[in-house]
């Protein structure tokens, strides 16, 4: 997923490419500010604030009364977004300018707001990142003011607007596609398995998530007019096995969630439930040895240290290993990306 590939973050490689300059007092606290418009951003999408302001222009008194908040602290957060740029301000009533309602309201054509309040969600767990290293241990989760139904939605949300816009770059990564049944596990809102199903007209799909995901999951597909070449399974991979007869198994974004220990009990369930000669192809973030680089799978370990028990990023050595321990042969890295989108595929030659 080309999650989050954010401004900051391009600044700390280019600092890094470039050893000749050195850092300032002004650029260390610039870093550390970078906290204060991102609070700003995320807290309008979690209140709404673009769906609602789209609609009409209004004063910071009239949505309050939408949105059921403080009239000052209203006033405070849309004076901060116009500054921002996010809202037009004219005298005392704030509008959306075009390119952001686009984006950032539920019926935008571009709408992200799924991602935004996700990020949102990771923002706050990412605050206690000091006590985490302390403990070992990621914070109790706290669902932010929308509820934890909304925050899985946003979640899954997510998923799918990180993933689109880089579904068709990365499938061709893969070459000739020629699987009849493909096995998405883990996915999501079946942004893959419409994408895969388009590219391979005369194949089918299972799609595997936990029962809460399935209603997202069905709605999407049924939009995508593919209804009728989807299974939809639900189940915990942690648990239950997987569904059989695949020749091609899909595990997008799902292996930096668990340790090394769960993706060995995970390949050798998707090693059972895929046929003779299928393709395990995985699509994650892959380090150097060194751990530092990518600069963005080191950050995004720190994702999985203050959300997950044992998530991580790993090398391709330890892909390596953890797959021929569960029985995989050729295994290969066949696209290398600088985030999530690192490409390992992997045969069942046996039985």
């Amino acid at each position: 997923m080309q999650e989050c590939r954010v401004c900051w973050a391009y600044h700390f490689q280019t600092k890094r490419e470039d050893m000749s300059g050195q850092w300032t007092v002004e650029e260390i606290l610039n870093v550390v500010r970078a906290f204060q418009p991102a609070c700003v951003l995320t807290a309008a999408a979690e209140l709404d604030v673009f769906s609602v302001l789209c609609k009409k222009p209004m004063t910071a008194k009239s949505l309050a009364g939408k949105l059921n908040s403080d009239i000052r602290a209203t006033t405070i957060l849309l004076d901060a977004l116009a500054a921002l740029g996010l809202l037009a301000k004219k005298g005392d009533k704030f509008s959306v300018p075009a390119e952001v309602a686009e984006i950032l309201t539920e019926t935008g054509p571009g709408n992200i707001l799924p991602a935004v309040r996700h990020l949102g969600n990771c923002l706050r767990r990412w605050s206690q990142l000091a006590q985490v290293t302390q403990t070992g241990k990621p914070p109790d989760r706290e669902p932010s003011i929308r509820g934890e139904a909304a925050d899985l939605a946003a979640f899954i949300g997510a998923m799918d607007n990180f993933s689109a816009p880089i579904v068709c770059q990365v499938i061709d990564c893969l070459g000739p596609l020629t699987f009849r049944r493909l096995l998405d596990i883990g996915g999501g809102p079946g942004t893959w398995t419409i994408a895969f199903l388009r590219a391979a007209p005369g194949a089918r799909a299972t799609l595997f998530d936990l029962p809460e995901v399935m209603p997202l999951a069905r709605q999407r597909i049924a939009d995508a007019g593919l209804s009728d070449r989807v299974n939809l399974v639900a189940g915990d991979f942690y648990v239950n096995e997987l569904p059989t007869g695949a020749n091609f198994a899909w595990l997008s974004g799902i292996a930096h969630q668990n340790s090394r220990q769960q993706n060995r009990a995970l390949f050798a369930k998707i090693y059972a439930a895929l046929q003779r000669d299928g393709v395990l192809v995985i699509r994650d973030v892959v380090m150097d040895e060194s751990r530092t680089e990518p600069m963005a799978g080191a950050l995004f370990a720190i994702n999985m240290l203050v959300g997950t028990e044992a998530g991580g990023t790993y090398t391709f050595d330890e892909f390596h290993e953890d797959l021929s321990d569960a029985g995989f042969s050729e295994i290969a890295l066949i696209h290398h990306d600088e985030y999530t989108s690192s490409l390992i595929r992997a045969i069942k030659s046996q039985p």
